[in-house]
């Protein structure tokens, strides 16, 4: 228990790169594009995998998972390719406020359902997860004409900008802070009734840890929040599982992968809302498996919080 309260005290979702270095990146995007950004990328990995234990030991946990037959070098190479391709990513992000959203092309599956779930008029709960490049989606969704509400944490110290910080436009999206009152429950609940999208994350926890529960995940008990099927079930707004994978050089893949439909349930105990959170699972399991390399969630999943305990309908 001890182990696992020290390791939830010791995350952060910070980068763990100096604000210089970042600065060099955007330095060498303005002057050579992504290309010189890539290039610098290949070295700059290498070091961090070869030099920095916490960067290994962060990639780990999903590596031992995903490549569970993998030791030695081979895992390391893994590794390697891992946070390679989180670092074009990051990139790619930064050339997205540096030089624009052209530079980038971006396909949709999806279009014509999304619009059919708008003029439901509950709202739309839009779950991602940490693949691929979420604000590539965010960037895109304008077709959608309904204001966007994103759950998001920006912790005190994060030197890694997003894409609208280096365009030097106002944040395109309301943020919604989970360390608020209730975790930002009655401000969620309130965008959807006003028809308004409200964005999540399914894989990683934010707010209470009493509001998470156990899926099958890679072959372990991987610990998600449940806390926007139980806003959906009250709602009625639809959940949206949407993917987005980096297929090219240029090119984004964005993908409706399913539709979550949660029914009006009484009680908020975990157990009544873990079959929608396992449908969740499989299909990140399921782009996991597509995508090796486009898994960025660095937050172990395995390790059951300390403060868990079995909820009760008396728990929110």
């Amino acid at each position: 228990m001890q182990k696992q309260s020290e390791e939830k005290n010791s995350w952060s979702s910070r980068s763990i790169g100096s604000d210089w270095q970042h600065q060099v990146f955007y330095l060498a995007i303005k002057l050579g594009g992504r290309r010189a950004a890539y290039f610098m990328l290949y070295f700059v990995v290498a070091y961090y995998v070869l030099c920095r234990p916490l960067a290994r030991e962060r990639a780990s946990h999903y590596l031992s998972r995903r490549f569970p037959r993998r030791y030695g070098l081979k895992r390391l190479w893994h590794c390697y390719l891992l946070i390679l391709e989180f670092g074009k990513v990051l990139v790619d992000r930064a050339v997205v406020g540096i030089l624009g959203p052209e530079s980038f092309h971006v396909s949709l599956d999806g279009r014509e359902e999304l619009l059919k779930l708008r003029d439901e008029n509950h709202g739309m709960i839009l779950m991602t997860a940490h693949v691929g490049c979420w604000q590539v989606a965010m960037s895109v969704l304008e077709f959608l004409q309904r204001p966007v509400n994103m759950l998001m944490r920006h912790e005190d110290g994060d030197v890694d900008r997003h894409y609208y910080e280096h365009a030097g436009i106002p944040c395109p999206y309301q943020t919604i802070d989970p360390a608020g009152y209730l975790g930002g429950t009655l401000e969620m609940m309130g965008a959807l009734k006003q028809g308004q999208i409200v964005s999540v994350m399914g894989d990683r926890l934010l707010g209470s840890d009493k509001s998470n529960t156990q899926v099958d995940f890679l072959g372990g008990q991987a610990t998600v929040p449940f806390s926007a099927y139980k806003i959906a079930s009250a709602t009625g707004a639809p959940i949206v599982v949407f993917f987005t994978r980096k297929d090219g050089p240029k090119s984004y893949h964005l993908q409706l992968t399913k539709v979550i439909r949660v029914p009006q349930i009484k009680g908020r105990s975990a157990e009544a809302f873990n079959p929608f959170a396992q449908e969740f699972a499989e299909a990140l399991e399921e782009f996991s498996r597509r995508n090796p390399y486009q898994f960025y969630n660095f937050h172990n999943m395995w390790s059951r919080p300390q403060s868990q305990t079995k909820p009760t309908d008396e728990e929110s």
